[in-house]
């Protein structure tokens, strides 16, 4: 269980806290649950296989982004693993202390940086993948293998919703207006 309730009782929280607002209750049920079975996943990974080689979760995708497509440019590596660039160049810090990545000069632009893993980065995706794989088996044990083939392409066809008409549908959300740029969370001291 990833929160202090169970799904059960979420739902039922849910829908005695939202009575009679108009929703959607079954798209909100496939979101929530999306996101429940994330964090849920990420925690139980974190602290099994991930733990034991001192990784953390988004440094294990930094790892896996790079060990798929080779070196390529941090702006890219961050985009892939869905973090910021500044998350990634604290991770990629890390990483590189520990010897599994390497980060070097773009050829033609000194203002990029490449990154790579390393023989040690290569050795230990090499060594940790088949262990972070029996525990995605463990996760979906309860499902047979055509539904983990079903709502796995549930689930592709939610990204290429948001990948094909994802950023149409922000735009028009805000009316055209300028995306507000991101805060940190802090408030300005006044």
């Amino acid at each position: 269980m990833a929160g202090q309730r169970s799904i059960a009782q979420t739902e039922k929280l849910v829908a005695a806290r939202l009575g009679d607002v108009p929703i959607r209750y079954d798209q909100m049920a496939v979101v929530g649950n999306i996101h429940r079975a994330a964090a849920a996943v990420r925690q139980h990974v974190e602290n099994s296989v991930l733990r034991a080689a001192d990784l953390t979760w988004t440094a294990f995708v930094v790892l896996w982004v790079v060990w798929i497509w080779g070196e390529m440019e941090t702006r890219y590596v961050a985009e892939e693993a869905g973090i910021s660039k500044g998350t990634l160049t604290g991770i990629a810090r890390t990483l590189e202390s520990r010897g599994l990545v390497s980060r070097s000069d773009h050829p033609s632009d000194g203002r990029r940086v490449l990154l790579a893993l390393t023989p040690e980065g290569e050795e230990l995706m090499r060594s940790l993948f088949p262990d972070f794989n029996a525990e995605e088996a463990f996760v979906v044990t309860q499902l047979s293998d055509e539904e983990c083939r079903q709502t796995a392409e549930a689930l592709r066809r939610i990204v290429v919703q948001l990948e094909q008409h994802g950023e149409e549908r922000r735009q028009a959300l805000r009316g055209g207006a300028e995306l507000p740029p991101r805060r940190s969370g802090r408030r300005p001291k006044v």
